[in-house]
């Protein structure tokens, strides 16, 4: 499985796990910083920036936010719920 570029360190150290209990559940760790976020698979849509279809809504303790694994931008979500 391929590394991604770490939201939060922004060191090329992030990967994904599926939760087994939960089908749609992916969780998104670091390697480097120990930084953890959960993606709904069924929330993606086109990037604002890149156009492509690789911009995932992510959750942590803090915030929720879109990510571009493509560009790596990050879009912060104001008042989520």
């Amino acid at each position: 499985m391929a590394t991604q570029i770490c939201p939060n360190c922004k060191k090329d150290s992030f990967t994904w796990s599926i939760d087994e209990e939960i089908s749609e559940l992916t969780i998104w760790g670091c390697y480097e910083c120990e930084y953890q976020a959960f993606e709904n698979e069924s929330k993606e849509r086109n990037c604002t920036k890149c156009s492509k279809k690789t911009e995932s809504r992510l959750k942590d303790n803090e915030k929720e936010f879109w990510w571009c694994s493509t560009c790596n931008t990050i879009e912060i979500i104001k008042n989520y719920t």
